[in-house]
């Protein structure tokens, strides 16, 4: 096993460590980036004078120590240089997700004071330039696409060339100047600022030290080795802390080749090309991966539909007694994988939200070495993981080291607290905001605002938030989230609200999977125009009524959903009711569909609905339509289709 540690003692900086692998490995492969279906290879020594040259070219625009830099775009080797460029003039960096809205973007890049922006293309500049009076401080846009780009004549404009030719020509100038700025970094610096996903209107920024992200890293490496012969392809937004900790932090310090795709559209193509050895997706890729591979099955011939069928049961049986079924392989599951790119697969997880049992079941059974992380970003991404052969789909496994201490605070009788944890590479606080550190940490100890227990076997067992573990008016727990993860594995249902808290029953917002639903549709040659018209039709009614039933079967009497509808459009993190890392704002929601909530519990068949929909691009449409809400109870009947 690489001594991941001593790495770490050498090089305590992402600069630092990135001189160091260009140094002992330079011709190695560090980077691919598909672009216009070549994959381009970078070596340590392509990475190394990219960063150099970014790095120089910004000390040339007078930008130094203690300024803050933001990205934005898809992930690239472009984005991973310009962050370690701006530690290496001891600068943060501040990533934002591609589709912020300008409201978040404007009051991240004024609060963090950023002056200069790597953006990747006409869209994010575009952004950026409409913000212009509401950013004061930022003096240049660097972009890497030129296309579309003539029709802007603003000074802050640059193309990322011309930034990497200015340091080229200060490197002529002073040979030695950029190995100076790395040599002066140092381990325990603010390099990164991180945004929160939270459920606030306004994430809090957590100031991330590179040399602890590396020291973390090392942990998790011990506990789950990785090295050069690795292949990991990049596919989660960069923001967020996981991707953060692999690309950059794992990336850099066991070396394991970094591969970015071409667009999201061909994520799973370019999955495919590659056969990464290692995965790491967000519970909502998990879950459209196995709605598409559904979806797909209800395309196929009657024969090619008992086979899956029949694999399944085989594989699920097995699964049952720890065993992987020889015979779903042969028939199913190896032509499964190789199909989605998962031939190489050592290790797969996934984190940021809780994926439901059923859908991780799903992929253990297909031979995916699927496991569950758990951290916060605060806390530097994940410090639990499933050890190896102890895989418990309703767990987050164990802590990745002794000095990682996790405790469970003001347990009720079931065990079942707040957890909190420490370890010695945490955060350093929050930026600007020392009272929500105060409030988070308490003394030494971080807050998760997560309610779980400890199993038998000391696995770490995550329920849900809080503040979002809710009691029916008769006294009865249950958990939104656990009963909507479950609604969640079927094909067609894309998100789902349940609703319940001080109530008598247990009711359901739920939204399609359009894409899905809609080739169903097509098949059962059933015309529609809109997402709201072919969510209000009564066929699409009965389906999804299917899909509660099957749901409600395997809960306890007092978790079943009564009542439930479906919703006129998807919820979407730029209308404030998920995060940016798909979670519910259940403040959000009771706020906004107050009227329909309270609707659905007076026993309202028909619920009139006369909104507008805001689009990303601020284009509007009014949508008219007639919710109908489907009784389970026995209580009421489903109401005719609206004219």
């Amino acid at each position: 096993m690489m001594d991941y540690a001593g790495r770490v003692a050498l090089a305590d900086t992402y600069p630092k460590l990135l001189r160091l692998n260009a140094r002992e490995h330079g011709d190695e492969i560090a980077l691919r980036e598909k672009d216009l279906g070549l994959w381009r290879l970078f070596t340590w020594n392509d990475y190394q004078r990219r960063v150099r040259d970014f790095a120089l070219g910004l000390v040339e625009l007078g930008l130094g120590r203690d300024d803050v830099i933001g990205m934005i775009g898809d992930n690239r080797p472009d984005w991973v240089a310009a962050e370690i460029a701006t530690h290496a003039i001891g600068g943060l960096s501040l990533g934002l997700y591609r589709d912020v809205l300008d409201e978040e973007a404007a009051y991240l890049l004024n609060y963090g004071e950023a002056r200069l922006v790597f953006a990747e293309d006409e869209e994010q500049v575009d952004k950026l330039l409409t913000l212009a009076d509401r950013v004061p401080k930022l003096q240049h846009i660097v972009y890497s696409d030129p296309r579309g780009m003539r029709k802007y004549d603003d000074p802050r404009l640059m193309p990322v060339e011309k930034l990497a030719e200015i340091g080229r020509a200060r490197a002529a100038r002073e040979p030695g100047l950029y190995d100076s700025l790395v040599d002066a970094t140092k381990g325990e610096d603010v390099a990164v600022l991180c945004t929160t996903s939270g459920t606030t209107s306004h994430p809090k920024l957590a100031m991330l030290a590179a040399g602890r992200v590396l020291r973390h890293c090392a942990t998790y490496l011990t506990f789950d080795p990785k090295g050069p012969d690795d292949e990991y392809v990049s596919v989660l937004p960069l923001p967020w802390i996981m991707e953060q900790v692999y690309v950059l932090g794992k990336g850099l310090l066991c070396r394991m080749k970094i591969n970015f795709v071409e667009e999201p559209d061909t994520m799973m193509n370019d999955l495919r090309e590659i056969a990464p050895t290692f995965i790491l997706f967000a519970p909502r890729v998990w879950e459209q991966i196995a709605a598409d591979v559904r979806a797909k099955v209800m395309d196929a011939t009657p024969l090619k539909q008992g086979l899956f069928e029949l694999g399944m049961r085989s594989g699920l049986a097995a699964l049952a007694q720890g065993k992987h079924s020889s015979f779903a392989d042969m028939i199913l599951f190896r032509s499964l994988r190789d199909r989605l790119g998962f031939t190489r697969l050592r290790s797969a997880a996934t984190g940021g939200a809780a994926l439901g049992p059923d859908t991780f079941k799903f992929f253990q059974a297909m031979g995916v070495p699927l496991r569950t992380l758990y951290g916060q970003t605060e806390m530097l991404g994940a410090y639990t993981l499933h050890p190896e052969g102890k895989v418990d789909p309703d767990t987050t496994g164990v802590a990745m080291a002794d000095d990682v201490e996790i405790r469970i605070d003001n347990p009720d009788i079931h065990g079942v607290g707040e957890i909190v944890v420490r370890h010695p590479n945490m955060f350093l606080g929050y930026y600007k905001n020392p009272e929500a550190s105060l409030a988070d940490i308490k003394d030494g100890w971080m807050c998760s605002g997560d309610a779980g227990y400890f199993n038998e076997n000391d696995q770490l067992v995550v329920i849900d938030r809080i503040k979002d573990l809710a009691e029916t008016s008769r006294g009865e727990r249950f958990s939104p989230q656990f009963i909507e993860n479950k609604l969640k594995f079927s094909p067609y249902i894309a998100e789902a609200v349940v609703l319940g808290a001080g109530r008598d029953t247990l009711a359901a917002m739920i939204c399609i999977r359009y894409s899905i639903i809609s080739k169903w549709a097509e098949k059962s040659r059933l015309s529609f125009t809109t997402y709201s018209d072919l969510a209000s039709r009564p066929e699409v009614y009965a389906l999804l009524q299917k899909e509660v039933e099957t749901v409600n079967a395997t809960l306890p009497p007092a978790q079943r959903i009564s009542r439930f509808l479906l919703l006129y459009k998807e919820l979407d993190a730029d209308d404030g009711e998920l995060t940016r890392t798909r979670k519910v704002r259940r403040s959000v929601i009771n706020e906004k569909y107050a009227g329909i909530i309270d609707a659905i519990y007076r026993g309202d068949a028909n619920i009139p609905v006369d909104t507008v929909i805001r689009f990303q691009d601020g284009t509007t449409q009014r949508v008219r339509t007639t919710l109908r809400v489907v009784d389970l109870g026995g209580h009421g009947h489903m109401a005719e289709a609206a004219e």
